[in-house]
């Protein structure tokens, strides 16, 4: 038994104890005084401390029976009025037996002096079911505090994640080496081909404009992401000519949905980072939907030979993104010849969602 749990039980028997001895005390003793120490008082005192303590550890059991089986682990408003309704199936024939036993079976042991001893037992019964209410309300409520208070903890987490997952994004995948390697197909360029290089201006132009463009948005619209993509391929045929062969096949209106931002340019770069490939060989990268739920990012897989162990903080990176916005996965699944990613399309009022869910 933990520390918590000890000095949770220790609380526990105290505050019976004071309910106890409160209620003891108002009660009418007659002209003899407050009897603490006679058989009737110490009847009470134990079926008061057997109800009391049984009504909340049988309310807490079923708190905890309820947030395992909740996906998030929270109770909602409906919960907790079963979570009540069971505690109660248990704890009113638990009280009515017990009172029924001291008043008509046990009196010579309880020695209950009662004129009525029925109307004894109704005020007895009812009296303990009153005060098992106020300690499962009471129970509850703090239940729904702490709640609530680890969700707020929750969701202020995964906010400053997001916010530093986004940021290390930007840096990371549009890298000084990306810009070192394209300046360089630039200067083969202008010597062969100086449309064509006039073309890659445009299309390397195009990609720093979305990125400073939407620096601030952690998600951005899927036609955007596929416009910016459309650059970033133009580019990456131009410097690996004829060793790449990329296609998308998207069939929802983009304009629909909204995936973070630089999710499809990380999955590429990531097959082109990890794979080999030449004009002999060229890879395959389509990307495309299934459905209106995912989207979907395949590539031939041959593994470069001696390199180093991928870290897999690419995609580790856009789970965590994802994961603020919904609870579907990441799907990554690796064939023989095949490596294919699913992420989740998400709704363009994902936002508004979100936050009716939370409130």
């Amino acid at each position: 038994m933990n520390i918590k749990r000890i000095k949770n039980l220790a609380f526990r028997f105290f505050l019976v104890n004071v309910v106890y001895f409160t209620v003891k005390l108002t009660m009418d003793h007659g002209e003899e005084g407050v009897e603490w120490f006679s058989p009737t008082g110490t009847f009470y005192y134990i079926t008061a401390f057997i109800l009391l303590m049984g009504t909340w550890e049988v309310n807490d059991g079923f708190i905890r029976r309820f947030q395992s089986k909740s996906i998030s682990g929270f109770i909602q408003g409906r919960e907790h009025f079963q979570i009540m309704g069971l505690t109660l199936a248990l704890i009113i024939p638990l009280s009515a037996i017990i009172y029924y036993l001291g008043i008509f079976q046990l009196n010579h042991l309880c020695e209950i002096d009662a004129e009525n001893p029925w109307l004894q037992w109704r005020v007895d019964f009812f009296r303990s079911i009153i005060i098992g209410l106020a300690v499962i309300f009471f129970n509850q409520f703090y239940h729904s505090i702490r709640q609530k208070n680890e969700l707020e903890v929750k969701i202020s987490s995964m906010k400053k994640e997001v916010v530093t997952t986004k940021y290390k994004s930007l840096k990371n995948q549009i890298s000084p080496h990306f810009l070192f390697n394209s300046l360089n197909t630039l200067t083969s360029l202008m010597y062969e081909d100086r449309d064509l290089a006039s073309d890659f201006v445009s299309r390397l132009a195009s990609c720093y404009r979305y990125i400073l463009d939407n620096r601030e948005e952690d998600l951005v619209p899927l036609d955007k992401e596929l416009g910016f993509l459309d650059s970033f391929i133009f580019m990456m045929n131009v410097r690996h000519e004829g060793a790449l062969k990329i296609t998308t096949d998207i069939g929802v209106p983009p304009s629909d949905y909204v995936i973070p931002t630089l999710t499809l340019q990380m999955l590429v770069e990531n097959a082109l980072k990890h794979n080999y490939f030449s004009k002999e060989r060229p890879m395959e990268i389509n990307v495309s939907t299934r459905g209106t739920q995912r989207l979907i990012v395949e590539n031939t897989f041959r593994k470069r030979e001696l390199e180093e162990p991928s870290t897999g903080l690419g995609i580790k990176n856009i789970e965590k993104r994802y994961s603020f916005y919904t609870a579907q996965e990441i799907l990554v699944e690796q064939k023989e010849d095949l490596f294919i990613v699913e992420v989740p399309l998400l709704p363009k009022n994902i936002n508004e969602v979100k936050t009716l869910s939370v409130s």
